[in-house]
């Protein structure tokens, strides 16, 4: 059992730079590059997909052009084999609809003395 001392400050710096990436038109579709090839799993709004191509897909397939996360609170744990699980609280804005509150959960999994995202789902806090 290998839990990581450093995984409050790689959870934060991991989610600055995630939702930076994200929210710049110029760098959207390089943060594919946090995904593993064939081991990464993501959950958006209920639909699954497998895989850094799979993925892509999905971030080029969004229609809004301008988007904007507000971060409220970061909570992370260590996993027991190195990683780092990471819970996210915020709102989200794109072009001209009204902000949605959002919860995103990632799994930071350890690979060749770094990082790749194992595990990311995301929902919109919608009620209806």
């Amino acid at each position: 059992m290998t839990l990581n001392p450093n995984y409050e400050a790689i959870g934060k710096s991991f989610v600055q730079q995630y939702y930076a990436m994200l929210d710049n038109n110029d760098t959207r579709l390089q943060v594919a590059n946090f995904y593993s090839e064939t081991q990464s799993l993501m959950t958006f709004e209920g639909v699954q997909l497998l895989g850094r191509a799979k993925i892509l897909e999905k971030f080029q397939g969004l229609t809004f052009q301008k988007i904007l996360h507000v971060i409220t609170t970061v909570d992370a744990q260590p996993t027991f084999d190195g990683g780092v699980i990471i819970s996210v609280l915020g709102q989200l804005k794109t072009d001209d609809d009204p902000p949605h509150t959002f919860n995103q959960t990632f799994v930071l999994k350890t690979a060749d003395g770094s990082f790749f995202l194992e595990h990311d789902i995301f929902r919109l806090a919608l009620h209806s």
